[in-house]
């Protein structure tokens, strides 16, 4: 062998060794799912799936605040790189939701997602996400069956809030021992969130030893609702239970005075309806009414409130914006602990391991309480799937009077009942 090419094969080998020992070795990806790899110019690239246009555009546009204060309490920046946040307008409807997947799915740049909103939403989207290898976590959908394993659950899909087993058992708690209801009526409009709540509900009155007098439903669109309430004022309930959304919500509030039978029975929405535009949609009738739904406070969520008024004005229009936050820091600490970042900036971050940093995160204190996205056991509810994905403990839960003063336009409305 020459000195010239012995020269060249050493000065090779010690390239090689420091290379290895700089970390400049090529990054192989071994994760299950595969990886994305965001080089030193690019950012970190987070989405959201939020209905923020239509009837219930309040339902986005509060979580969209949150996942922005969350990025600006980071400098807008992780690992390095700027966070980048996307997004597509998923309208509370499957359609929405099927679209908005397709669409964030087809970027293979995203590393997960906060949303949806609407549960009708998230079951059509969950296939094409998991599908895809995203995570996805939710501020706002609480149909049990989303986080349940034979039933819509997909691996990725995580839920920030509470699941209605919570909800509806709380409401339910309080019809009954608070309000001293022995009959009540439901009426939902065929969503899995509203159709799956108003059971529960019932489930759990029943229980409790109540009497479910009618459960009945309305279309999404519909505008008069008198058939269904005379159905519902035949045995004049002492509470009727309608967790669905804006503008059907307002029109059961408003015609329920016009029918005979129901002059006597107490009025009960959910957090569907928990926004600073219900009292005005829905007129007069609404003062005395019961809306059950998230509720936080301390000082960290004061700051939060505070850091919105500076940033948007005022306070946020629903009640799902905490979860959205804490949602928000959750993905972006799983982003940062899995990250393998190169010498020269470059991160790679391993989607199953993204999965499981989330699943693994226990005892994450946020704004809206203890978290914890380990696996479940709802067989206290009587279910025996096994549960993924359910991060809250169902704290975070109260009751709400809607006074004249939040027709008047005062938001929100008092706290009259906490579990």
């Amino acid at each position: 062998m020459s000195k010239r090419l012995f020269a060249l094969l050493a000065a090779l080998i010690v390239a090689s060794m420091l290379l290895t020992a700089c970390g400049g070795a090529q990054f192989e990806c071994d994760d299950a799912i595969g990886c994305v790899d965001i080089a030193p110019d690019e950012p970190i690239h987070i989405a959201y799936m939020l209905t923020i246009s239509g009837a219930t555009a309040f339902l986005g546009q509060d979580s969209r605040g949150a996942i922005e204060i969350a990025i600006d309490d980071r400098g807008g920046e992780l690992l390095g790189h700027p966070i980048s946040l996307t997004g597509e307008d998923t309208l509370c409807s499957a359609e929405g939701g099927q679209t908005a997947a397709t669409k964030v799915a087809a970027d293979p740049t995203i590393l997960g997602i906060i949303g949806t909103n609407c549960s009708s939403e998230a079951t059509a989207a969950m296939p094409t996400i998991s599908a895809a290898g995203l995570v996805m976590l939710s501020p706002s959908n609480t149909a049990p069956a989303l986080t349940l394993e034979g039933e819509t659950w997909q691996p990725g899909y995580f839920r920030i809030c509470h699941t209605d087993l919570f909800q509806g058992s709380v409401a339910a708690e309080f019809a009954y021992n608070e309000l001293g209801s022995r009959t009540a009526a439901t009426i939902h409009d065929g969503s899995p969130y509203a159709d799956q709540l108003q059971q529960v509900f019932a489930g759990r009155f029943q229980e409790l030893g109540g009497t479910i007098t009618f459960q009945g439903a309305v279309n999404v669109g519909d505008t008069d609702m008198r058939t269904v309430l005379t159905s519902v004022a035949a045995d004049s309930p002492d509470i009727l239970y309608y967790p669905i959304f804006e503008p059907e919500g307002p029109f059961i509030t408003a015609q329920a005075s016009e029918i005979g039978g129901l002059e006597g029975t107490t009025l009960m929405g959910a957090d569907g309806l928990l926004s600073d535009s219900f009292p005005e949609n829905a007129g007069p009738n609404v003062v005395g009414m019961y809306l059950s739904g998230p509720y936080v406070s301390g000082a960290a969520y004061d700051d939060f409130l505070a850091k919105w008024a500076a940033k948007f004005g005022g306070v946020p229009p629903s009640g799902f914006h905490a979860f959205a936050y804490d949602g928000t820091n959750i993905l972006l600490n799983a982003i940062e602990q899995v990250a393998i970042v190169d010498d020269d900036g470059t991160v790679h971050v391993g989607r199953q391991a993204l999965r499981d940093a989330i699943t693994g995160t226990t005892n994450y204190t946020g704004l809206t309480g203890r978290l914890d996205c380990s696996d479940n056991d709802y067989s206290a509810f009587g279910i025996d799937n096994p549960s993924h994905g359910d991060c809250a403990t169902g704290e975070a839960l109260a009751i709400f009077e809607i006074t004249q003063a939040e027709l008047d336009g005062n938001w929100p409305p008092p706290v009259v009942y906490t579990p």
